[in-house]
């Protein structure tokens, strides 16, 4: 750690070692000294202010702890929330148990009219990489929400029917039948079903505004970034 000046992590993705790795970079940046940055492992959603239900909920509760960790040891920070990650979201149109997208008929969560915010992975290092040293982002959040990619469920796939020439027949999911799913299906399935009813149901990428007090949003820092719009996104696929 002496060696560097700012910390971005990417480490920690399974709940039994992330507050562990976390902490212990905390430790390690704490005796360096010279950290100007850390950017803990998020990238996704602002875990302060989320409502979610389990068991999506206990995992991210240990983002929150690592947030504490981070404040309480007076560390420089910026925190990224970059809400859905186009790889997983747009790759299979937002279906939680699939892993392409489908030909013939379309799971729609909820009533398909919640706007969330899709983020191309590579654009959210981008954008973290520009925050790094950028006073602006110091102890804030950088959101990142890209206006031509906050969209609903229903606007995706009719979306994806222009592009490919096609009608796809689209089932509605109620939430009821949502928490059933997070309730009764097998492992993994729970956690992303109630990543997705947070985002696809509750519209929790999108029902706040941004407090300018704690948080900056990245592509209006950022207006030289040309971004990867969904619609760009999904030729991918054609």
């Amino acid at each position: 750690m002496k060696k560097v000046d700012i910390v971005i992590s990417a480490l920690g993705h399974e709940p039994s070692t992330q507050l562990e790795e976390q902490t212990r970079i905390i430790s390690a940046i704490k005796e360096a000294g010279n950290i100007k940055r850390f950017f803990p492992s998020e990238f996704g959603y602002d875990v302060d202010r989320l409502q979610i239900l389990e068991p999506a909920k206990s995992v991210l509760a240990i983002k929150v702890k690592i947030r504490e960790a981070i404040r309480k040891e007076g560390i420089p920070f910026t925190f990224v929330s970059s809400n859905f990650c186009c790889s997983y979201f747009l790759s299979r149109l937002g279906q939680v148990e699939e892993t392409t997208i489908p030909d013939e008929r379309v799971f729609i969560l909820g009533d398909g009219n919640t706007k969330v915010i899709f983020v191309d992975e590579h654009d959210m290092a981008t954008y973290a990489i520009k925050a790094a040293d950028d006073e602006r982002t110091l102890n804030k959040i950088l959101y990142i929400r890209p206006t031509a990619n906050i969209c609903s469920l229903n606007e995706l796939v009719s979306l994806w029917e222009e592009k490919k020439r096609t009608t796809l027949e689209r089932i509605y999911v109620s939430e009821e039948e949502v928490l059933n799913k997070i309730n009764e299906t097998s492992e993994p399935w729970p956690f992303f079903y109630a990543i997705s009813h947070a985002g696809f149901i509750k519209g929790e990428t999108t029902n706040f505004d941004i407090d300018s007090s704690i948080g900056v949003e990245a592509s209006q820092l950022y207006t030289d970034v040309k971004y990867t719009t969904v619609e760009k996104y999904l030729n991918r696929f054609l």
